[in-house]
């Protein structure tokens, strides 16, 4: 048996802000398929510690970065967890990311370093009865983890995954001594990035291998466009960088039994949930399709975009129902929209169980983002037969097939992809939408495609594994 320490600042269903905590929650259910055994160490936030006994402590830390911290082991909903209980890094108001006002913690570079620290100490051997194969980290929170194990002479495997590049966890070259790292390596041939130090680029530079969570993210992330400022370092390590879509918990989203909707097998089966969805947002009928969208609401995810375009869908039958939460000027300018067409609703905020009446009710799911490592939703809307009509970017373009005349011949398209990325290009991409639409039979034919396609883990969890042999 493999044995694999995820080191992750967020993971379902302890706390999620994003598509990072599904992933971390999922990957190790389903790797256990292939004989590899995954505990996931996780900083004790506020809201993960009001979910967790304390029990014994499995290691102790006297002094990690200012003061005492536990690791204590549990698990929850069948994921093993070491959650790292340190309650002078961890235990506050806020985001677990922030404060109230939307601001970085400052002394995120020490919360996330602690975690990285533990992770190195955990491979060196800290816990009495498990020690990792492998350290597999994700995103720039798990960055400096390399630099750990190097410093406590470790040479464990260190996988890291790229889930969203734009975040490099970047801190001031004063907190060197702060964080317990070699100063001497603080070059650009390690962790300096333009006179910073980058916990994503010591990872980047750190890592046995790096892979990314689709194919295309991983090739636009050698562009400049894509890669903010790591292309250059992504180019040198081509050879050992890869790319592996996510998959969804199809236990969780599941049509035929999701205790959040009236339940389907078929795209037929979909109508009521239409209807209730309609009522929800009191939106009427209407001729065209029922659009949904959950994200947040910035402009990476396209949301200027859509707000450019809305008049090709909403003048011509088609309505929307959007949840979310983000820009301000962003959620004004929505519920603005809103408030002037009566074939457009906005709810500001989250609602999980909102978010699948909404997959089970829509017509479509619209990811019009700029860019897009992966995207969950939109796999969410394929499981559904909710068809995704996406920007061509990432990981959108590697999972929906697009309806384009040669796809359509051969019956395979999923949903509707569109290129350039701009409001032009969205209008004609709602366009193709209602004629599409205005076919039963061919859109019958699209949400069918759509709920066959394989959207789990399966595949996925087989090539970490072979991710995992490569290293070790």
């Amino acid at each position: 048996m493999t044995k694999v320490l995820f080191v992750v600042s967020e993971c379902a269903p302890l706390v999620k802000t994003g598509g990072l905590a599904d992933v971390a929650g999922a990957l190790p259910a389903a790797l256990a398929q292939y004989d590899v055994n995954v505990r996931v160490l996780l900083p004790g936030y506020r809201t993960v510690m009001a979910q967790v006994q304390k029990s014994k402590p499995v290691a102790t830390y006297n002094n990690l970065f200012g003061n005492s911290a536990d690791v204590i082991a549990c698990q929850i909903a069948g994921v093993d967890f070491l959650i790292l209980d340190a309650p002078h890094l961890y235990d506050r108001d806020g985001s677990i990311y922030g404060d109230a006002t939307g601001a970085d913690w400052l002394d995120n570079p020490e919360r996330f370093a602690a975690l990285c620290k533990v992770g190195a100490g955990i491979a060196a051997g800290d816990l009495p009865d498990w020690q990792p194969d492998i350290v597999h980290g994700h995103d720039w929170h798990a960055g400096l983890t390399p630099e750990y194990l190097r410093s406590a002479g470790l040479e464990t495997p260190f996988v890291f995954t790229i889930h969203n590049i734009a975040f490099h966890g970047n801190a001031s070259a004063q907190k060197l001594a702060d964080l317990s790292l070699d100063a001497d390596r603080f070059t650009s041939d390690h962790f300096e990035f333009w006179g910073q130090i980058s916990a994503l680029k010591a990872g980047l530079m750190g890592a046995t291998k790096i892979n990314t969570v689709s194919q295309t993210y991983a090739d636009e992330l050698m562009t400049p466009e894509f890669g903010l400022g790591m292309d250059g370092i992504l180019q040198a390590r081509q050879s050992d960088m890869s790319g592996i879509v996510n998959g969804i918990d199809l236990d969780a989203w599941n049509p035929q039994t999701d205790p959040n909707i009236t339940k389907f097998k078929s795209p037929a089966g979909k109508s009521k949930n239409k209807t209730a969805l309609q009522k929800t947002f009191g939106l009427g009928k209407a001729d065209g399709p029922l659009c949904v969208l959950v994200s947040r609401l910035t402009e990476q995810k396209g949301i200027d975009l859509l707000l450019d375009a809305l008049p090709a869908l909403l003048d011509n039958g088609g309505q929307l129902a959007l949840l979310g939460s983000g820009d301000p000027a962003l959620e004004v300018a929505l519920l603005k929209a809103a408030a002037k067409h009566q074939n457009l609703s906005v709810k500001i905020g989250y609602n999980e169980k909102l978010s699948h009446q909404m997959m089970a009710g829509g017509d479509a799911i619209l990811v019009p983002s700029r860019f897009e490592p992966c995207g969950l939703t939109q796999l969410y809307g394929l499981r559904y037969g909710t068809v995704p009509l996406v920007a061509l970017t990432g990981g959108l373009a590697d999972t929906v097939i697009n309806a384009s005349p040669a796809a359509m011949a051969r019956k395979v398209a999923t949903g509707i992809q569109f290129f350039p990325i701009n409001a032009h290009a969205f209008a004609n991409a709602f366009n193709r939408l209602l004629t599409l639409y205005s076919d039963k039979d061919v859109w019958r034919s699209i949400q069918r495609n759509a709920m066959k396609q394989p959207v789990g883990w399966e595949a996925a969890a087989q090539t970490y594994k072979d991710l995992y042999e490569s290293v070790l």
